[in-house]
């Protein structure tokens, strides 16, 4: 498993490195005014669409059905019924696609009611309709992934996703170079991100054979599937339905919609990371343990949270001790301004602090997926989407976008604790001896690291803040490389880890492909 994982992080990890670079350069760009606020809020559909669909979530419920059908019927039967749900989620995200188009308007007033009467409704219109080929394209897309995650093909599925920001940034690129009027580019960028959507279908399409004849079909399965791969993906994309209800409460406010998603995409690199890494890898390993015996589930469950949590604290610490060179050394720059890297620094700080609820969910997810239940944590991620949009409109006046930011990091940890109780009640789902003697030592490691990069950043305080930008790269590369050593460090000392079974675990060779 552990292998798996370390080759869907690593194209996890491209494709959020090239996103930084994509993100560094639309701040260069377009800034954090109207313009930048409308494109980004079209932006954010598409990227929920993304999320919906292509990263990992319909394993959610595509893997379990695939191999229900492959072990009951057979390979051939298990390929007609891939074909089937290919065709079929195609016709769906197409008509679907066209729905939201002529629908647009009342969209952006939905996701955006702070527009309305200003020009930014106008724009945001515009930019989103011509985004939505993307999403026409992300249906055959998001099938193509999951078979071949059901298969351990995950090479091809983890560094596809690569294509969509080397889209975005040659045009960026093109645009900072030959100019044009910000409501201009921010429509041709828009115009690219349908582009990206089919070269990642042609990629795709080259690992085929596994989805034949394809069919558009609604019969009994196919509806079942559906049943559970709705309520699956929105339960996938719980991070970003809340900073979607956030941004429309922040929509009010000037530039607050571009602070929130410059501070989310920084905690989109570790989520993206270790939380699409797990649900991707986690839903294959936890359906076979399932239909093994409950102690190969509960190994597998509690191997998958003890690397989510040892992965996401010291990321966490991380971004709340360094939020603001970061944000200045990747974003403060063209119109982008040191005030909106003061109100970026201070939403990321909020943020980061429901990272570890985030990637917990991810982990405890594919618990539910295994067995079939797509439904609980479904309700789990609307119940977070509830206390951030209730707590956000109640922070706002007082506390801006800290208060908005504090908000979804709330919520992000009431969705994780309505699942850790229901897979307490429902079947009972319990951490092994093994990792529960881990788990205070990862804090405890975890603690150690943050309490010396705090020490750190106090003495290097006056380079960070006003050094030169080479420099201050340098030194929170460097602040960086020291805090992962004294982690690993940390945990080697405590017995959690040991090097030589790392390696072994990433060189041993999977007799299941």
């Amino acid at each position: 498993m552990i292998r798996h994982i370390f080759t869907v992080s690593t194209g996890t990890l491209a494709s959020r490195l090239l996103g930084f670079a994509r993100d560094a350069l639309m701040a260069a760009l377009l800034g954090a005014g109207p313009v930048a606020d409308a494109f980004l809020a079209a932006f954010q559909l598409i990227h929920v669409a993304r999320r919906l669909l292509t990263e990992g979530a319909l394993n959610a419920a595509l893997v379990p059905a695939y191999w229900r059908v492959h072990d009951r019927d057979g390979v051939a039967a298990a390929t007609a019924f891939a074909g089937r749900v290919l065709g079929t989620v195609s016709l769906a995200v197409f008509v679907t696609a066209a729905l939201v188009g002529l629908l647009m308007p009342l969209v952006i007033a939905t996701l955006a009611p702070g527009f309305i009467g200003q020009p930014a409704f106008l724009l945001a219109i515009g930019d989103a309709r011509l985004m939505l080929p993307y999403l026409a394209f992300a249906g055959p897309v998001t099938v193509m992934m999951a078979l071949l995650n059901a298969h351990h093909r995950f090479t091809l599925t983890a560094f596809s996703p690569l294509l969509f920001n080397i889209a975005l940034i040659a045009a960026i690129v093109a645009l900072l170079v030959f100019p044009r009027e910000p409501a201009v580019a921010a429509l041709m960028m828009s115009a690219t991100v349908g582009l990206a959507g089919l070269l990642q279908l042609l990629v795709l399409a080259t690992g085929g054979g596994i989805a034949k004849p394809l069919r558009i079909a609604f019969d009994r399965e196919i509806r079942d599937f559906f049943g559970s791969a709705i309520p699956g993906m929105i339960a996938n994309a719980s991070p970003q339905l809340m900073i979607v209800g956030a941004a429309a409460i922040a929509s009010a406010s000037p530039a607050a919609i571009s602070w929130l998603y410059f501070a989310n995409r920084l905690i989109d690199l570790p989520l993206g990371i270790v939380g699409v890494a797990m649900g991707t890898v986690l839903v294959p390993e936890l359906t076979r343990a399932a239909r093994d015996n409950n102690a190969a589930f509960a190994q597998s469950a509690s191997r998958g949270l003890e690397l989510s949590v040892g992965l996401a604290l010291p990321a966490t610490l991380g971004l709340m001790l360094l939020s603001e060179p970061i944000v200045h050394l990747l974003f403060e720059h063209g119109a982008f301004t040191a005030a909106d890297t003061r109100a970026t620094a201070l939403a990321l700080t909020w943020l980061a602090l429901g990272l570890p609820a985030h990637v917990l969910t991810k982990a405890l997810a594919p618990a539910f997926f295994a067995r079939g239940d797509t439904k609980t944590p479904m309700l789990a991620a609307l119940a977070a989407l509830a206390v951030t949009v209730t707590a956000a409109l109640a922070l706002d006046r007082s506390y801006g976008v800290a208060g908005i930011a504090a908000a979804i990091a709330l919520g992000a940890w009431v969705g994780a604790l309505v699942l850790i109780i229901c897979a307490k009640i429902r079947f009972g789902l319990t951490l092994d001896p093994a990792t529960r003697a881990r788990l205070w030592r990862i804090a405890f490691a975890a603690l150690a690291m943050g309490g010396l990069l705090w020490l750190a950043t106090r003495s290097l305080a006056a380079w960070l803040d006003g050094g030169h930008r080479l420099s201050v790269a340098v030194l929170l590369a460097g602040l960086i490389a020291a805090g992962i050593a004294i982690y690993t460090a940390g945990l080697a000392l405590l017995g959690v880890v040991h090097p030589r079974d790392l390696l072994q675990s990433l060189r041993k060779p999977d007799l299941r492909t």
